[in-house]
């Protein structure tokens, strides 16, 4: 094999390689997964059959912004859970770097909280690396009617610090356009957050 071609080749893998882990964009199709909540069991959405969509949230214990953002997020769970988008909370994080992430805890925290909603584990963080989520919280609206797509990606609105000072309620917007058959908007925003903490 000639050089270029030889380079050719290992430019191509390494760009099959990078696309693999880059994640979802709005209009992709999500995969499903099968993951354990916090009383046991495995939760996937294809559980859910009497729901429209999802509002798919990676979050966690400790991140200072994950929980400022707990009661945002059990509203949104309380706002259209009975209109058949559920949320479903994943923490992705490896526990061997916060403890306050670990199984244990995470039981802990939702009883203290009182979330409303599934609680998930991503042990091998496989999901997460297949959504591309890079931060805590990370949100993904999922509109299951057209074949689990991909909606909605980013942060919950334009404040994480203060609830009461949110000028824009980015999910609460794309959520309005969705129910009423409409393209998100925006359908993108940068998740604000703390990294992911990755397995070494």
């Amino acid at each position: 094999m000639s050089i270029k071609k030889e380079f050719l080749t290992i430019t191509l893998f390494l760009g099959i390689l990078t696309s693999s882990f880059a994640g979802y964009n709005v209009g992709d199709k999500a995969m499903d997964f099968k993951l354990k909540n916090i009383d046991g069991k495995l939760v996937s959405m294809a559980d859910m059959k009497d729901d429209k969509g999802y509002i798919i949230v990676f979050t966690c214990n400790h991140c200072p912004f994950s929980k400022a953002y707990e009661e945002r997020i059990i509203a949104l769970d309380k706002k259209y859970r009975p209109l058949g988008y559920p949320v479903i909370a994943i923490n992705p994080n490896d526990p061997k770097q916060y403890e306050e992430d670990n199984f244990a805890n995470m039981i802990k925290r939702a009883k203290e909280k009182g979330f409303t909603f599934p609680y998930l584990v991503d042990e091998t963080q496989e999901v997460t690396r297949t959504y591309g989520a890079t931060k805590t919280p990370h949100i993904y609206i999922v509109n299951k009617a057209k074949g689990n797509t991909i909606e909605y990606i980013g942060a919950i609105d334009d404040n994480s610090d203060d609830a009461s000072a949110v000028k824009e309620k980015y999910v609460e917007s794309a959520m309005t356009n969705i129910m009423n058959g409409q393209s998100a908007n925006p359908n993108s925003t940068k998740a604000i957050g703390c990294g992911i903490k990755w397995k070494k």
